[in-house]
């Protein structure tokens, strides 16, 4: 595994009275894709603010290669918020070129790329538009674009397909995927469990500004039951200590088992408690499932404090 390249290690954030984030810790290898996931109001935007030097944390350290984030340190990062922060009355290829330039690129070479781009994620007929007349989506396009150009090591992307059909959500994804191939250390804040489980090496699970599992995707997996079984039957079933009810419809169930578990020993349970099994499989629990495990009971979620809408 690669150096930190990100390197967080007890901090904590307060807001007044209120801590958002206690004794916070983790590390992001040079070279991964990391998820960072959490319900909203978990402390994942506050937790980036503060790495990037936006928020002064109450305790910790912070670091991004070795040293706390300074403005100056910009020219290798690419930071994609969750609020979008262009100039909406300039024309797309002007916002693209004068940003390119702060990057620190030649005024042709930010033209020509972000034209390549435009062209790329279907914008090329809005390279001379004002901002504000593309949508959503589009804009959301070039925000990216000019969050990846100069090949930065080191990308931070908040929610980067918000909004975006699963055609787009593709495209991204697949752009997302060549930055890594390229050498990029990608630092996902996502709801997209699906895109998670697809792209990340290993993942953090913030709930109430601590964290909640962290690992590899397998190892939050097996934490979390690593693998569902999904039965299609009759009757009703049983309570075992080889499994947990995840679950439980009229005719359909999911139990929750460990990887150590025999499947056969408890095809066979059942069966000799009477249930009918019309349909037995295995898979290994999602993230999705994990996701609203952890958080579809949270009661009392901290508050999102001004710009933690994560």
């Amino acid at each position: 595994m690669g150096e930190a390249r990100v390197h967080i290690s007890g901090f904590r954030m307060d807001f007044g009275d209120t801590t958002v984030i206690r004794d916070l810790s983790f590390d992001v290898h040079a070279g991964e894709t990391f998820g960072f996931l959490g319900s909203n109001g978990s402390g994942k935007t506050t937790t980036i603010r503060a790495l990037l030097g936006i928020y002064e944390p109450t305790a910790g350290i912070l670091h991004i290669n070795g040293r706390d984030f300074k403005p100056e340190h910009g020219d290798r990062l690419g930071y994609l918020p969750e609020e979008r922060g262009l100039y909406k009355k300039e024309k797309v290829i002007d916002i693209m070129t004068y940003f390119g330039r702060l990057k620190g690129m030649e005024r042709r070479a930010a033209r020509q790329w972000s034209l390549e781009y435009l062209d790329r994620v279907a914008l090329a007929d809005k390279a001379g538009s004002l901002l504000d007349k593309l949508s959503s989506g589009q804009q959301q396009k070039v925000q990216l674009g000019v969050t990846i150009m100069n090949n930065p090591e080191l990308l931070i992307l908040d929610e980067p397909t918000k909004g975006f059909d699963p055609v787009n959500r593709r495209l991204l994804m697949d752009i997302i995927a060549e930055q890594k191939r390229g050498g990029a250390t990608v630092v996902m804040v996502t709801h997209q469990m699906e895109e998670v489980e697809r792209l990340c090496d290993r993942v953090i699970l913030l709930k109430d500004g601590v964290s909640e599992a962290y690992g590899t995707i397998d190892a939050v997996q097996n934490k979390y039951g690593g693998r569902i079984i999904r039965i299609k039957h009759g009757g009703s079933i049983p309570r075992s200590p080889h499994y947990e009810v995840m679950l439980q419809e009229t005719n359909y169930a999911e139990l929750s088992i460990t990887d150590t578990t025999d499947e056969a020993d408890i095809l066979k349970d059942l069966v000799d408690a009477g249930v009918t099994v019309r349909s037995f499989t295995t898979t290994k629990v999602s993230l999705e499932d994990i996701f609203i495990r952890v958080y579809g009971a949270q009661n009392n979620p901290v508050p999102a404090f001004a710009g933690d809408g994560t």
